[in-house]
């Protein structure tokens, strides 16, 4: 025997009838901070960060690299 059952509803109302938590407002506030860092991740801005350590943290860098793998040259 197979029964199916077909509801019609919005994603808020089938969160309602679960007894889930409404989520919109955490949503919302997580939305605003992704937007508002969005001009974090601009490639120009994340290459002026990284410049500014300079080719010392570079050096610095591939020395700590090349101590974690002794066989790597």
């Amino acid at each position: 025997m197979k029964v199916s059952v077909e509801i019609e509803c919005t994603p808020a109302e089938a969160r309602a009838f679960f007894g889930l938590p409404d989520m919109t407002p955490l949503n919302d506030a997580m939305m605003e901070r992704v937007k508002s860092s969005t001009s974090m991740m601009d490639p120009e801005s994340v290459m002026k960060t990284w410049m500014n350590f300079g080719g010392a943290a570079q050096e610095n860098f591939f020395k700590i690299m090349s101590g974690a793998m002794p066989g790597v040259k």
